[in-house]
C-alpha cells in the first residue's frame, strides 16, 4: 500500500534478488521479510513493514532451503530467531490475502460464485478469470473453459473459495476482467509456488 491507500502494484517492474538462488525477478514472484527490532523474522507479503527488505523466491523449497541453510541470517548480516514452521506461515498468509482480494471483488460486483452465475458470466464474456476448487468434482468442473486470454486458478479448495463468498463451500468462481482481478492472479501465483510441492495442483493450463 502506498501512503495514500493505494495499493501498489507488483508487476511495476521493480526486480529484487532471492537471497537463496541468487537471481533477480519481479517482486510478484518473492516474498519480502524484514527483521523486527528484537531480531525475529516477520514475513512481509504485503510488503509495507518499514525495514530493510530480504527477498525470497515464493516457493516452498526456496523457503525451506533458505530455513536449513540459514541464509536468512547471513543476509540479514546479525542473530535472527525465526518463527517455528516459517514456510508454512507465509503460505497461510498469502493463502488470507487472495481470499481478501476475492472477497473485496465480491463485494464490489466483480466476482460471482456458483456453476450457473459463472457459465453466464462465461457466456457473456463477462469473466476474465475462472477460479476452480482443487478438491472439486473433476466432471462439473470439466464443463465450464477458461475464458480466451484470460486466467485460471485451481489450487484453491472448495473450502477457501467459499470463504471468500460466505458460504460454507464454492467450487466454481469467476471475476469479471479489470478491477481486482489481475491482483489476485498475481497473488494467486504466488500460492501456487509455495502449494505446489504439497498440494495436488491441476494440470489445467490458461487457453
Amino acid at each position: 500500500m502506498t501512503r495514500g491507500g493505494a495499493s501498489k502494484d507488483r508487476s511495476d517492474g521493480a526486480e529484487r534478488k532471492c537471497i537463496v538462488t541468487g537471481e533477480s525477478q519481479p517482486k510478484g514472484g518473492l516474498v519480502r521479510f524484514v527483521v523486527s527490532p528484537d531480531g525475529l523474522l516477520v514475513p512481509d507479503v504485503l510488503e509495507k513493514l518499514p525495514g530493510r527488505g530480504i527477498w525470497v523466491s515464493a516457493t516452498r523449497s526456496a523457503l525451506d532451503q533458505a530455513v536449513k541453510k540459514k541464509t536468512f541470517a547471513r543476509a540479514a548480516r546479525q542473530p535472527i530467531t525465526l518463527p517455528e514452521g516459517l514456510t508454512d506461515i507465509v503460505e497461510s498468509a498469502v493463502l488470507r490475502h487472495v481470499v481478501e482480494l476475492i472477497a473485496l471483488a465480491r463485494k464490489s460486483g466483480d466476482a460471482v460464485s456458483g456453476f450457473e452465475k459463472v457459465k453466464d458470466w462465461l457466456s457473456k464474456d463477462i469473466a476474465d478469470v475462472l477460479i476452480q476448487a482443487s478438491d472439486g468434482s473433476g466432471r462439473g468442473k470439466s464443463k465450464l473453459s477458461t475464458p480466451y486470454g484470460g486466467s485460471f486458478i485451481g489450487w484453491l479448495t472448495a473450502d477457501e473459495i467459499g470463504l471468500a463468498f460466505g458460504r460454507e463451500t464454492a467450487i466454481h468462481a469467476a471475476l469479471a476482467s479489470g478491477g481486482l482481478a489481475k491482483r489476485v492472479v498475481e497473488e494467486a501465483a504466488r500460492l501456487k509456488g509455495l502449494r505446489a510441492e504439497t498440494a495436488g495442483i491441476p494440470a489445467r493450463e490458461d487457453k
